[in-house]
């Protein structure tokens, strides 16, 4: 099957993208909105999306099955891991979830149709109708393929116009997304274009920025101040920087039976896209008192990430990444051979997976790829505080508790400032209406016109 060229990013890769193209291509775009997606009702769009999202849960869709055989290559991530991720994002694309995620961001089912009220609207002689950006640019991250499709998705909710900018060699997921748009509905897809380009390219960037009515860039800080700093004031700009995430092990969860549950919950939030999201746990801090110790959480976990890579392998890595997770490995090597308060668990022959145990509770990050932390703490006060370097960058507390206490939990960590808590095994999957850096996702994206009659 080989893809008709639909997109920018499907043009031979000895073809060479001009500053011209891509300027001629957001006003083709504009003019395709205006004709095709500007005035579409909402329900029809959800429905497209419902539908779509359908084919891509069915094992014999082609562009799913193309996406399972040249993904892993293409994206680095085991054919097992990408499945489990199409399933997972794909599975919250219902029309239910996409109608209540309008509702929850806008306040009403037809606020992006025209003039709408609410109940306490009604009553004050108020409406108002709420409008996404012409064009919306996404400057899209490498690693993990679900924050772009987020990202089209929304874009289309909000009836934008969208150029999609993937970094070099990450556009094969995005594309395929669009492809099947096209496929089911060609004239929503005449208003999203798919490009790649190493970042940094100020020439085509340039004329990119000029025509953009709102950017979105997923990255690092740096990435972000650096964009940010080359828009015309007049373009909104919404980044998603630097985060990290981790899991915390309540003393109740440690008894009996549910212990296993716990322990195999947090091994799948490790294989998750292969630990590369912003969403994956860098550690897991274990609390004390209950009947399994934090080393002995580690070496539990050790043990099914050891079977989880017999069934959902990692798959192999470029030879830094193996070459850094090797060095690592051999930094706690020495430091186990020479304290107890040290212990290393790891695949032999390769570096699939690696945990690490440490009495020292300071927040470690991970080099990721299924290398985790496990670190004994008496609480969740005392978790937050060694955590406490890196607190304006967590993103997703992974809990595990029972549910009387899991509140309290959720309580204590959303006032310290946690963007998102969710329990153990759901840290890579979010719901749909999720609040990405605990920002709205549609809200941050429309502007609005208030009737006052």
């Amino acid at each position: 099957m080989t893809l008709p060229n639909f997109f920018l990013a499907d043009l031979p890769p000895e073809a060479s993208l001009t500053p011209t193209l891509v300027r001629e291509a957001c006003q083709t775009l504009k003019r395709n909105r205006e004709q095709h997606l500007a005035t579409r009702p909402t329900a029809q769009v959800i429905k497209v999306l419902s539908d779509l999202a359908a084919n891509w849960r069915e094992p014999d869709y082609p562009l799913r099955r193309r996406a399972l055989a040249q993904g892993p290559e293409a994206a680095g991530f085991p054919t097992a891991t990408l499945a489990r991720g199409l399933d997972a994002f794909f599975g919250q694309l219902t029309r239910e979830n996409l109608q209540a995620w309008v509702q929850q961001e806008l306040g009403h089912a037809q606020r992006l149709d025209g003039l709408a009220a609410t109940e306490p609207e009604t009553r004050r002689l108020q409406a108002a109708m709420a409008r996404g950006p012409e064009l919306l640019v996404h400057i899209a991250a490498g690693n993990v393929p679900s924050p772009a499709w987020m990202s089209m998705v929304g874009g289309l909710l909000v009836r934008s116009a969208q150029f999609v900018k993937c970094a070099r060699g990450a556009s094969l997921l995005p594309r395929l997304f669009a492809h099947s748009l096209h496929e089911a509905e060609p004239k929503l897809a005449a208003c999203l274009e798919i490009a790649e380009w190493p970042g940094g390219d100020a020439p085509l960037e340039e004329p990119l920025f000029e025509e953009a009515s709102c950017v979105t860039v997923t990255g690092s800080d740096e990435t972000l101040a650096e964009l940010r700093g080359r828009l015309p004031l007049r373009v909104r700009f919404l980044g998603y920087g630097h985060r990290v995430s981790f899991g915390f092990v309540a003393q109740e969860a440690l008894g009996g039976y549910g212990v296993d549950r716990w322990i195999k919950r947090a091994a799948e939030d490790v294989v998750a896209w292969n630990q590369q999201g912003c969403l994956s746990p860098h550690l897991f801090y274990v609390q004390s008192g209950g009947s399994m110790s934090a080393e002995g959480f580690a070496e539990a976990l050790a043990a099914e990430l050891a079977r989880l890579e017999t069934v959902e392998p990692r798959g192999p890595l470029p030879v830094a990444e193996s070459a850094g997770i090797a060095s690592r490995r051999e930094f706690y090597q020495v430091r186990a051979a020479a304290s107890r308060g040290t212990r290393l668990w790891c695949s032999q022959g390769s570096t699939a997976w690696t945990v690490v145990y440490e009495e020292d509770p300071l927040f470690q990050l991970s080099c990721l790829n299924r290398f985790v932390y496990v670190k004994g703490v008496a609480d969740l006060a005392e978790a937050l505080r060694e955590a406490e370097p890196v607190r304006e960058h967590i993103s997703t507390v992974g809990v595990a508790a029972p549910e009387d206490d899991a509140d309290g939990l959720a309580l204590s960590l959303a006032r310290w400032g946690v963007r998102r808590v969710c329990p153990l095994g759901r840290m890579q999957h979010p719901p749909l209406a999720w609040r990405h850096d605990g920002r709205p996702g549609l809200a941050d994206l429309v502007t609005w016109t208030d009737w006052e009659r």
